[in-house]
């Protein structure tokens, strides 16, 4: 049990440094294409915190533990929606404004994501022919994120030839830090959960969970203290989307993924439950750290219950 915890907080010290560089070259190479931050957060950085998700959900469903994607998944969309949007609001104390008109349409796309997740997992199983809808469904969405750019900064990019492949290297780097500090954390969060005799469904909805959002946390910080707070709730948005349509898509082509009944009755609803509340209260384009707390409180709620259930 004390290796496990110590290897937990070496990957997680791994993480945390990783996300840093990986913040700091993401926001260079958006600057660089002319991004604006809300878009970094949600198609660069927002992806390359996602990839746990994606690797985990891979694993499970190659061992023959498919009932862990959808666990990662729905648990993994409310602690992003929840838990991280509630800690970003607190930690930055003061309301954040999300001026850009992006966030209709990636809030759009939010419920979206969500309302094919649970079309493709109300029959309790998720199979390769419909993962495709899944990927047809983000490529969309990424294509109109980068051609909605072009249109608006094709002058800029014409006169924006060299690359900086230092910043390349340094994302591509950052990127694999936080895969390899996200992987051994979560592996020993759930050594540790076996070790405290936790069942299956508290590890995949909690602990697992928790563990592959940590990479989202560390960059959101760090996005923070740099004064870059809308590009972490652009990060949410971006992580949410990734997972909703790409994650269980993609792992579905390594076979088909089983959805427990439990999850279905309680953990997807909270999920849609809480896109809805994400997308209503957000029309007022900013959120307050009282709001903030408002998701800390839900988010405990869900893991009481999970708990006690």
């Amino acid at each position: 049990m004390i290796v496990h915890a110590l290897i937990f907080l070496a990957g997680l010290a791994v993480l945390l440094f990783s996300a840093r560089y990986f913040t700091k070259a993401a926001e260079k190479l958006g600057t660089h294409f002319g991004l604006p931050q809300f878009v970094v957060g949600v198609f660069i950085v927002g992806i390359g915190t996602s990839l746990p998700e994606l690797v985990s959900a891979i694993v499970s469903v190659r061992n023959g533990v498919s009932e862990i994607v959808p666990g990662n998944v729905f648990g993994s969309n409310i602690s992003n929606l929840l838990l991280l949007t509630g800690a970003v609001a607190v930690i930055n104390r003061n309301d954040i404004h999300l001026g850009s008109k992006y966030i209709y349409i990636d809030l759009h796309f939010l419920l979206g994501g969500f309302f094919m997740l649970a079309i493709i997992t109300m029959d309790g199983q998720v199979c390769w022919h419909e993962g495709l809808f899944g990927v047809a469904a983000f490529l969309i969405f990424s294509f109109y994120l980068l051609k909605h750019h072009d249109t608006e900064q094709e002058g800029e990019l014409a006169q924006r030839t060299k690359l900086p492949w230092i910043q390349v290297g340094i994302l591509i780097l950052g990127g694999l830090g936080i895969y390899l500090g996200a992987e051994y954390a979560v592996n020993n969060l759930s050594l540790l959960a076996i070790d405290f005799q936790l069942p299956a469904s508290v590890v995949a909805l909690t602990v697992l969970s928790l563990g592959t959002t940590l990479p989202e946390l560390a960059v959101n910080i760090s996005a923070i203290r740099e004064g870059k707070a809308e590009m972490a709730i652009g990060n949410v948005l971006g992580s949410c989307v990734f997972n909703s349509m790409a994650v269980p898509a993609i792992a579905a082509f390594f076979g088909d993924i089983t959805v427990p009944q439990n999850l279905l009755d309680f953990s997807l609803p909270v999920m849609m439950g809480a896109g809805l509340f994400f997308y209503l209260l957000t029309h007022d384009k900013k959120i307050s750290p009282w709001e903030g707390a408002l998701f800390l409180v839900l988010y405990g709620l869900f893991i009481f219950k999970v708990a006690v259930a």
